[in-house]
Formats: structure tokens, sequence, C-alpha cells
């Protein structure tokens, strides 16, 4: 389960990080001296209009007036991100190009073979930023109403209901499966390029139920055009605390769409730490505070050191979801 120990930092604790010594004394020449002296690139390996292209210009947008450069986002989809992953690994370590990564990253390690970078040694995690809870929806034609329903029907009719997700190794995916290993019950895996179309066919009963963002399936739920069985959340959420919790039901589990920067391999420690303080400033400026708010997005300010632990745990519990239920990309 996603453990989210990431505790918003003091205004005292970024200006401390942001003159960490060495980087503002550094000699003429080396990376933290000089940087920033030009324009940033965040790399966004999805199409335009999505959570983490929408959480990489928000940011960018405040670090470029923190920083004093422009902050120039890109987008590089394809190959489920590995087109855009691999070409910031092999960019120089010198922190004006970044990743802006979710889910996907950390699963793709087991899903895909013959990755063309090395996640752990080509990758370095600079900051987690937002994340967006999952909800478990189906369309009102279902006739589900909490997940005592969709085990009894499942249990009933083995292979016959089907769950969409984002895509193959997405984290609607992953957690459909997981579901399905938690519940003891089989449920047919339908993969859709994205979100958009995945939440469309749901909408028209072309599918029975679906991990999604709950920020874009909220105004369905509030409408009536979808029910929500369960939040996939620890604790009721802040965004809808009418929907119970899967784990209210007998099912801890957890599921989010993350959203987080990754630098080059080889970027020196101390530029990763600066570059870590100036997302958590951008992170508390109230432009960010207030889009997040609207959009139903939780911010996770932290340490560089606290996101390399969250993606080795998410490494971890996504290899095991993958292997158990054999899943495979194709």
């Amino acid at each position: 389960m996603q453990r989210r120990h990431f505790l918003q930092s003091t205004a005292a604790t970024t200006a401390a990080a942001l003159m960490l010594p060495g980087l503002s004394q550094a000699q003429p020449g080396s990376p933290a001296g000089t940087w920033p002296a030009k324009p940033l690139r965040i790399i966004v390996p999805f199409t335009p209009g999505g959570t983490t292209d929408l959480v990489a210009r928000l940011v960018g947008t405040e670090l470029g007036k923190s920083l004093g450069q422009p902050v120039i986002v890109e987008n590089k989809p394809g190959a489920g991100t590995v087109i855009g992953v691999d070409y910031v690994s092999k960019q120089p370590a010198d922190g004006y190009t970044l990743v802006c990564v979710a889910n996907s990253f950390t699963a793709n390690k087991t899903l895909v073979k013959n990755l063309p970078y090395d996640t752990t040694r080509d990758l370095k995690p600079v900051a987690l930023m937002g994340l967006s809870e999952h909800v478990l929806a189906t369309h009102p034609g279902s006739g589900l109403k909490t997940l005592a329903d969709l085990r009894s029907r499942a249990k009933a009719r083995p292979g016959e209901l089907s769950y969409a997700s984002f895509g193959n190794g997405t984290s609607a995916h992953l957690s459909g499966a997981l579901l399905c290993q938690e519940m003891g019950i089989d449920m047919v895996h339908i993969p859709y390029k994205g979100q958009g179309p995945a939440l469309a066919d749901l909408l028209g009963g072309q599918v029975d139920v679906m991990f999604g963002n709950w920020p874009e399936f909220r105004g369905h739920v509030q409408s009536g055009k979808l029910v929500a069985l369960g939040m996939a959340t620890r604790q009721r959420s802040q965004f809808a605390p009418q929907v119970p919790t899967l784990a209210e039901q007998g099912v801890a589990l957890e599921s989010n769409s993350w959203q987080g920067l990754l630098a080059p391999g080889a970027t020196p420690d101390a530029l990763v730490q600066r570059i870590n303080a100036a997302v958590v400033k951008a992170l508390a400026e109230p432009a960010v505070v207030d889009a997040f708010a609207r959009g139903g997005i939780v911010s996770q300010a932290g340490t560089a050191q606290q996101f390399a632990a969250f993606v080795t745990s998410e490494i971890a519990k996504y290899e095991a979801i993958i292997r158990r239920a054999n899943i495979t990309l194709g």
C-alpha cells in the first residue's frame, strides 16, 4: 500500500534548503554555482491535457517565477511513457531537463522488457508533487451499489464482469488486478488509450467498473451518471467524504495517480536538493494550492530522499501485483 509520509515543508526549511552549503558559494562553472543560467525544460511523457500535464505546468509556472528563468513544458508521449523518460535519462545531468512521471514509471521496471534505461541508475528522484485519489465506479445500469454487490455478482458469474483502465500497466489496470486478487474474483481487463475513452465507455455501460481519478469522476458521480462503489483511500477523502472507502467495506486497497519529477541519474545531489526546495516552494504558492484544491489533487511536498523511498516502495508494490497476476504487455 502506498505510504504518503510527505510533510509540507515550512518556509524556514525551504529557505535553508535554497541556501545549502556549496550552492550559493559554489565555484563558477559548477552546475550548482551557475544554475539556473538558462531556461529549464520539464518533459511530460503523456499527451497534453491530463493530470500529469496539468501538474507539470502549474508547478513549472511557479518555478519559473521563483528561479528567474522560464520553465518550458514539452510533451513527448509514446510507448507507455518510455520514450519521454528515455529521452531525459540521456540528457546532461545539469538540472536543466527534468521529466514529470506517474505510476507507470515504477510499473514499467517490471512490466516492460528491455527498457532502454535503467530505472534506478539513469533517473534520480527529485520531488513528488501531486496525487489524485481513485474511486471505483460503475454505471447505474449495472445495478451495483456496494463492493459487496460487486463481489456477489463476480462470484456468481466468473469472468463475465469487466473492468476498464487507462491502458496496460497503468495504475487503473494494476489496481483492478489487485482488487481481483484481494476479493478472489475474476474480471476481464479492458485497456483503453487513456482515461477519457475508458470513462466514456463506462458511462455508456460498455464496461462494468473502473478505477479512475476522482477529479474527472466527481461530476458524473454527483449527477448520478456513475455510482461510486468506494474510494481507494486509507481514510475518507477530503474531496469525497460522503463516499465510503474500500477499506470500510473489507478490502484495504489504495489506488491513485501520482506525479513526480526525475532528473538524469548523474545529477549532483546538491543540485537535486536545490531543485527540490524550489519545487516545495512552488507547491506552497497560492496559485498552485488553489488549483490543486479545485482539481481534487492532494499536494505531496517532501524531500528528494522521501520521494526516492516512495519510488522504491512503488516499484516493489507493482512488481508483486504484476507477477502474481502474470500481467504482460500485448
